[in-house]
């Protein structure tokens, strides 16, 4: 029996004053404000709520699913309810700060975003150039209406800060859509929901191929197109992130991991994990060992 263990959940706990399950500040005034917590020690945690960064100077990094994220100026990060999450270090990192509960947008603006509000969306986002002057722009009025609490009738407040999140998230739903070819993007978008269910016995772009009716070369251009990489690369990156999860999160044993994602044996997992994380499958389980 492999006993789990699970990473703390955090709800939505604003300062004492904000209204409707949002809150706006920058990434400078949290770090001022939390001391050294969550950093010290660095501790996995996940959230019921959306947090998204926009980095305007500096550069971030920020763990999403045990998998270290750099965000650098003009790009946010988005870390989504339930991710698995780390804080690392302050660091050079500056922008504003959001922090939202989904209930927040109205239902046909939750529709219009889904896939850029859905789980395995990306955890970094890198806005189109043109889009990137209106999106900070707007992040910093969301900020000062934010910050001007008490100067106009509180139903008028909150409409405001909602309707500039809500058309914030739209420019950046759309200006993150990176590709142009829909039927490409369906194959892609088939390809992703295949691997989730298949992963662990399925291994090879054409088993996907196969499994999906199109050609391997086919697969493979819808992937590269949204993606940049291999069908090979996204597999081994989603067997990645299993094992990281269930060494990390449920500390299960190298050899339970590596029976559970359909290696033909421990020492083959090693050489996999070891390849792709930078340590072996027991190294990274004692790194990630609760005190």
């Amino acid at each position: 029996m492999v006993e789990k263990r699970q990473v703390p959940l955090y709800g939505f706990q604003p300062p004492v004053g904000t209204p409707y399950g949002l809150e706006v500040t920058t990434l400078e005034d949290f770090h001022a404000q939390h001391a050294d917590w969550p950093w010290n020690p660095a501790v996995p945690g996940r959230a019921t709520f959306h947090y998204m960064i926009l980095v305007t100077e500096g550069e971030l990094r920020h763990d999403v699913d045990h998998v270290t994220r750099v965000v650098g100026p003009g790009e946010w990060l988005w870390v989504r309810p339930g991710h698995a999450q780390c804080w690392h270090q302050p660091g050079t990192a500056r922008g504003p700060f959001i922090l939202f509960e989904p209930d927040v947008l109205r239902s046909d603006t939750a529709g219009l975003i889904s896939a850029l509000t859905a789980h395995d969306a990306p955890a970094v986002l890198a806005p189109h150039p043109d889009d990137r002057a209106w999106l900070h722009q707007t992040a910093l009025q969301l900020l000062d209406e934010h910050r001007a609490l008490g100067q106009r009738p509180l139903a008028v407040h909150h409409a405001l800060r909602r309707s500039l999140l809500e058309a914030l998230l739209l420019r950046l739903a759309r200006s993150a859509d990176a590709s142009p070819n829909p039927v490409r993007r369906d194959t892609h978008d088939r390809f992703l929901d295949a691997l989730e269910l298949h992963f662990r016995e399925l291994h090879r772009a054409k088993d996907y191929a196969l499994l999906l009716g199109c050609s391997v070369r086919t697969l493979s251009r819808a992937v590269q197109d949204a993606t940049g990489k291999a069908v090979r690369e996204v597999i081994n990156e989603r067997r990645l992130l299993e094992a990281r999860r269930l060494l990390g999160d449920a500390q299960w044993t190298p050899q339970a991991t590596a029976a559970h994602l359909g290696f033909t044996d421990t020492a083959n997992f090693g050489r996999f994990f070891r390849q792709y994380a930078g340590l072996t499958p027991g190294a990274y389980a004692a790194r990630n060992a609760t005190p």
